[in-house]
């Protein structure tokens, strides 16, 4: 009851005060789960025709490919964060106002963000498939929700949202042993209320770690991962402690939703919304089953469109003679996905900082191009960092305060002004070192 409440009452009313579409593209998206093979090919094959020609007759950024005819997505450049940081009003479509788009920051979990705009008509999409593929793995609107991110200020509408759609929002900055356990202590005594933990992998792993340290009795009814890698360890832990299934999605914070894991251990990539590339160094396609870098096109980003963006992942495609026989639903299937770098350091007074803790500070400084965390000693840490053209020296003392406020954590910190931070082997830059872990 409070479920068809929720979902055909409350949801279409916050769309039509918010001027948002969740609801209809919910519907919608519910649709395409139910779609065979071929129809999920046509219904690609035909969105990534309608974005190309949008892209090359109203972004300047595409105009030289409107003089050839009928181009195809081979013909477009692969960009980067950094070549979208350069040409933002250039890859904004001429049928937008940049001034009546949301702007979304990347988390900068490579150390470099990127700024891109949606429409709101692009954010209901994000939002309905995220809601679609917790569906997928049993939630139903209404259910209980524990989710843990980087945005602590809800602000009324976000509270809203939390409050109907019965969501504990934890606030990944500074997880503390306390707040972890009391909100544990919640759960515990409804074992008779479904519970879903949401949120970034190594933030559910610490609740799997205090939950066991204290022996809580708690099962949940799955773990919904996202943002970060889940390690095997992991997986292996949270399985263990909540008794549950684990599950992860792989999308990117510029809006791209490209798969969600379910019965396989596998990503079901989600044609309907990604056209997903697997190329070399040299950006030739590389066959299905062999690692390269994936690159990605958003097919429902008109605002700001963003064709062959490199993602900054290393990937595997799985090729189709090796899908299984039985599988839930019929999109095509990534094998794997490489080198999201992520790794937790705990501060000398008992705070647990994961990469977004991280990243959420950093983000609101222009000032830093790009960054990278090293735990040199207990107390010690040392941040290389690339200063853009507008910086000035007193900045790293704001976001060390800022750092202090949002994590009442006491490290000391060492800055290390660089031109350039190295790469790991995944061809990302490591954005934390702990080099604790190393010894």
């Amino acid at each position: 009851m409070k479920q068809n409440f929720t979902e055909k009452i409350l949801l279409p009313i916050g769309d039509k005060i918010f001027g948002l579409k969740v609801y209809s593209e919910l519907l919608k998206h519910r649709s395409y789960s139910l779609f065979s093979s071929d129809e999920l090919i046509v219904l690609q094959q035909k969105k990534l025709k309608k974005l190309i020609n949008h892209a090359v007759t109203t972004c300047d950024y595409y105009k030289d490919l409107m003089n050839k005819q009928n181009p195809i997505i081979l013909d477009f450049p692969v960009i980067n964060k950094r070549t979208v940081n350069k040409n933002i009003d250039l890859l904004i479509s001429k049928n937008f106002k940049k001034s009546k788009l949301v702007k979304f920051e990347s988390s900068g979990s490579t150390g470099l963000r990127s700024e891109v705009y949606l429409s709101k008509d692009e954010i209901s999409i994000t939002r309905a498939i995220t809601i679609n593929w917790w569906e997928w793995n049993g939630y139903k609107i209404g259910d209980k929700l524990i989710q843990t991110g980087i945005t602590p200020k809800r602000g009324i509408v976000k509270s809203l949202k939390d409050y109907f759609f019965n969501t504990q929002y934890i606030s990944a900055f500074g997880l503390n042993e306390k707040q972890i356990f009391d909100e544990l202590k919640k759960i515990n005594s409804k074992n008779n209320s479904k519970t879903f933990l949401f949120g970034y992998a190594s933030s559910l792993y610490e609740f799997a770690k205090v939950a066991e340290k204290y022996r809580l009795n708690i099962k949940l009814e799955k773990a919904l991962s996202q943002g970060d890698k889940l390690f095997n360890h992991y997986r292996q832990k949270i399985s263990q402690v909540f008794k549950c299934d684990v599950v992860e999605d792989y999308g990117l914070s510029e809006g791209f939703m490209v798969g969600q894991k379910v019965d396989l251990p596998y990503y079901y990539i989600y044609s309907p919304s990604i056209y997903v590339e697997i190329l070399d160094d040299e950006n030739n396609p590389v066959k299905d089953g062999e690692m390269g870098r994936i690159i990605l096109t958003k097919l429902d980003g008109f605002a700001m469109p963003l064709i062959r963006f490199d993602s900054g992942d290393l990937g595997i495609k799985l090729p189709s003679n090796k899908y299984p026989i039985k599988r839930k639903y019929n999109f095509p299937l990534l094998q794997k996905v490489i080198g999201r770098n992520t790794d937790i350091i705990t501060s000398p007074n008992g705070k647990i900082l994961v990469v977004h803790t991280f990243t959420g500070i950093f983000e609101h400084y222009s000032e830093i191009e790009q960054f990278q965390i090293i735990q040199d000693s207990k107390k010690l840490i040392t941040v290389k960092y690339i200063p853009s053209d507008s910086f000035h020296q007193d900045i790293l003392k704001k976001i060390e305060f800022d750092f202090y406020k949002q994590t009442k954590s006491d490290f000391i910190f060492k800055w290390d002004s660089v031109s350039h931070i190295k790469s790991s082997n995944s061809g990302k830059p490591e954005i934390i070192i702990n080099k604790l872990l190393l010894k």
